[in-house]
Formats: structure tokens, C-alpha cells, sequence
């Protein structure tokens, strides 16, 4: 007997390649938004050190930038497509290849989906296409 599937959505290559210009583009912003929430961060931490209370425009930007990662990564969970390190920018789209549930591989800056990998394989278990 076939074991359950893990993932409700499943792309074909055509399908995942199609998204990469958009996954390129959510990618750049959360690394935007991660580097302003860390200068955030550093500025809320010395306006302690100093006693001040917070508040204001520098707050409230932090919550909007907060508000704006949890949308992009809700764009990913909504698609089954997997973070798998945010740093280089790897993503694995659920897929299914000679009838069993695989990973498509692509990390940024790759100009095309080459790898798959097995479920619980990982990045060092690619294959090429």
C-alpha cells in the first residue's frame, strides 16, 4: 500500500519554473525587511540603554515591516513551497516524480530548476532533472 502524501499541492516543473520570478522577487524583499528590522532592532536597544521610551514612526514601521514578512510568508505556506534556507534563498516545491513524492530544488540566483531531491534526502541528496 502506497504511504499517505505529505503535501495537497503538487507542481510539475513548467509550473514551479513559472513562479521563480516571483520567488526571486518575495526572496529580496524579506532580506530587505529582515536588514531594516535588524537596524530597528539595534536603534530600539540603544534608546534603551538611554532610558527613552519607544514609540512613534520608528515603531510603527517596525510593525508594518513585521506585518509585510508574515504576508510573504504566507504567500509561500498558501503554496506548499518550502523555505529551506533563507540566507541562500533554497526552496523546494512539492512535487511527484515515478509516482512518489519528491522535492524540485531551486536556489536563487539559479537561472532554472535543475535538482529534485527526495523528501527526506535534502540538499545533499539532489538529482539532476
Amino acid at each position: 500500500m502506497a504511504s499517505p502524501l505529505r503535501y495537497s499541492r503538487h507542481y510539475t516543473v513548467d509550473e514551479a519554473r513559472a513562479l521563480l520570478p516571483q520567488l526571486a522577487g518575495w526572496l529580496d524583499e524579506i532580506n530587505q525587511l529582515s536588514e531594516q528590522q535588524e537596524a530597528c532592532r539595534a536603534w530600539q536597544e540603544a534608546m534603551f540603554e538611554q532610558g527613552h521610551d519607544l514609540g512613534g514612526d520608528q515603531v510603527e514601521g517596525e510593525i508594518k515591516n513585521l506585518n509585510r514578512l508574515l504576508q510573504i510568508l504566507n504567500e509561500f505556506k498558501s503554496r506548499e513551497i518550502l523555505i529551506k534556507d533563507l540566507s541562500r534563498g533554497l526552496v523546494d516545491f512539492p512535487s511527484m516524480m515515478g509516482g512518489r513524492e519528491v522535492f524540485l530544488c531551486w536556489e536563487k540566483g539559479q537561472q532554472d530548476i535543475i535538482y529534485w531531491h527526495d523528501l527526506d534526502a535534502g540538499y545533499a541528496g539532489r538529482h539532476s532533472i
